[in-house]
C-alpha cells in the first residue's frame, strides 16, 4: 500500500495523526481482506482498552436519550467506544454491568445511579481503577464528579410561576424521595410555597409516577382531592403530559380548568396540547461535561471531585393560566 506498519496501526486505531484520506483507503483494504483490529491485545500494550461504560434508569425515557446523545458526542471526539446499560433502578443489574466492564478492563464508566447505591459500591469501582463520574443524581459520600441539574431551584421556577399567576392550591405529582432528585425536587416545591406563605398539604402530594402512563392513571385521584388543587408541579414532563391527558379524559381544559407544569423541556413538551409549560434541566450539558471531565481523568488531569449544578430555566407555554374555580 505504500505505508509503513506504523501507519497501518494507527490508522487503524482512528489517530487523528493519519490523514482522514489515508486513514479511510487504509481500512477499506483491511475490510477487502478481513482484517480486524485487536482491541484486547492492544490493550495489553496501552492499558487502555478505548471502552467507557453508560448505565443508566431507562434510556426509553427521553431525558436520558438526550444526555446519551451528548455523551456519545464527546466520547466520539475521542474515538472512545461506549457500552449502554440500563439498570431500571435494580442495583444487582448496575452491579453486574459494572462487574463487566471491570472484567473487560473498560477504561472508565459514567452512570445515573440506581436507588440504593451505597458509596461503598463506587468506591470500589474507583480503587478497581474504573474512574467514575455520576449524572443526574448524586450518592451521599462517594466523592467523585457529580453533573446535574439544579432541582431544588428548578421545582421552585415551577411553583413560583404558578403562585405568581395566583394560584394557591398547588398538588405536586409523581417522584420519590428514594432519589436526590426526588427529594431535591420536593424540597423545592416546599420552600417556594412556604416562602409564599401557602400551605404544604400532604394528601396534595402524590410520590411515586415517573412515566406518562402513571401520570395518566393518578388524574383522577388528583382530581379528587381534597380542596380541589387547580394546579400541579409535575416531576417530569412525562408525568405532566399524561396528567394532561387525564383531566383532559375527564372533560377538563388543561391549562385552564387546571395548570400543570412538567420539569426537563422534553423536545415533546412544546408540541404537547396544550403545550407544557416546563423547566430546562440542561441534560445535553450534563451530558457533555460528564464526558469530558471523565475523559480528562482518563488522560491524567485534575478534576474537581465535587458536584457541578447546571441552572435550570423556566419555559412558559401555554399549559399554565390564572386558577379557576371548579
Amino acid at each position: 500500500m505504500g505505508v509503513s506498519t506504523a501507519t497501518v496501526s494507527l490508522a487503524l486505531r482512528d489517530s487523528p495523526l493519519v490523514a482522514d484520506s489515508t486513514r479511510e483507503r487504509i481500512k477499506e483494504h483491511a475490510r477487502e481482506i478481513g482484517y480486524i483490529y485487536n482491541r484486547r491485545a492492544a490493550s495489553l500494550r496501552t492499558s487502555r482498552s478505548g471502552i467507557i461504560g453508560v448505565v443508566v434508569h431507562d434510556i426509553m425515557n427521553p431525558f436520558f436519550a438526550e444526555i446519551l446523545r451528548s455523551i456519545e458526542s464527546e466520547l466520539d471526539r475521542s474515538r472512545q467506544t461506549f457500552l449502554l446499560s440500563n439498570h431500571y433502578d435494580q442495583l444487582e443489574k448496575q452491579r453486574t454491568f459494572i462487574d463487566t466492564l471491570l472484567q473487560l478492563g473498560a477504561d472508565g464508566v459514567i452512570m445515573s445511579p440506581a436507588i440504593g447505591t451505597p458509596p461503598e459500591d463506587i468506591r470500589m469501582v474507583e480503587q478497581n481503577g474504573l474512574p467514575t463520574v455520576l449524572i443526574a443524581r448524586s450518592v451521599e459520600g462517594a466523592n467523585v464528579p457529580v453533573f446535574r441539574g439544579d432541582d431544588a431551584y428548578g421545582t421552585g421556577l415551577a411553583t413560583n410561576h404558578l403562585i405568581s399567576l395566583g394560584h394557591t392550591r398547588i398538588a405536586m405529582i409523581g417522584g420519590t424521595d428514594q432519589t436526590s432528585t426526588g427529594r431535591h425536587r420536593y424540597q423545592g416545591y416546599v420552600a417556594a410555597m412556604e416562602k409564599a406563605g401557602l400551605e404544604v398539604r400532604p394528601e396534595w402530594r402524590f410520590p411515586g409516577p415517573r412515566t406518562k402512563q402513571a401520570g395518566f392513571e393518578v388524574a383522577g385521584e388528583f382530581l379528587a382531592a381534597k380542596d380541589k388543587p387547580t394546579a400541579a408541579v409535575c416531576w417530569n414532563d412525562l408525568v405532566a403530559i399524561g396528567l394532561m391527558n387525564g383531566i383532559a379524559r375527564a372533560g377538563l381544559v388543561p391549562g385552564m380548568d387546571i395548570s400543570v407544569t412538567g420539569y426537563d423541556d422534553l423536545e415533546e413538551a412544546a408540541i404537547a396540547t396544550p403545550a407544557l409549560t416546563t423547566v430546562w434541566n440542561g441534560q445535553r450539558e450534563v451530558g457533555r461535561r460528564a464526558a469530558r471531565v471523565l475523559l480528562d481523568r482518563l488522560n491524567g488531569a485534575e478534576v474537581n471531585l465535587t458536584q457541578e449544578l447546571i441552572r435550570p430555566e423556566l419555559h412558559i407555554r401555554q399549559s399554565t393560566g390564572k386558577p379557576q374555580e371548579r
